[in-house]
């Protein structure tokens, strides 16, 4: 069984920082790509950051210098370090496994950003 729980989340002031972490279980980590995506109230889901298999990095242009993804193989943890927070990356924050065809998905971690 594949599970993906992620950690992290929760209340800051605009400029502050979080670190969102991404544990994932049942799977060969290290092949997957990983990535983050997040969804607004009212809004759709989007891709925030991704990592492959290869260490290959994409970024939403809306995150660039801010925020910073990266991986542990041996600890099977895809990390989202979050810095100068705005309140507009108030959203809850999805982790995200993909092979080919196959995806999985975390239940999700909230965060939020006061002004």
């Amino acid at each position: 069984q594949v599970q993906l729980v992620e950690s992290g989340g929760g209340l800051v002031q605009a400029g502050g920082s979080l670190r969102l972490s991404c544990t994932a279980s049942g799977l060969i980590f290290s092949i997957y790509t990983m990535g983050w995506y997040r969804q607004a109230p009212g809004k759709q889901r989007e891709l925030v950051a991704g990592i492959g298999s290869g260490g290959r990095i994409n970024y939403a242009d809306s995150v660039k210098g801010r925020f910073t993804i990266s991986r542990d193989n041996a600890k099977n943890t895809v990390y989202l370090q979050m810095n100068s927070l705005k309140p507009e990356d108030t959203a809850v924050y999805y982790c995200n496994g993909r092979r080919d065809w196959v995806e999985y998905w975390g239940q999700g971690t909230q965060v939020t950003v006061s002004s």
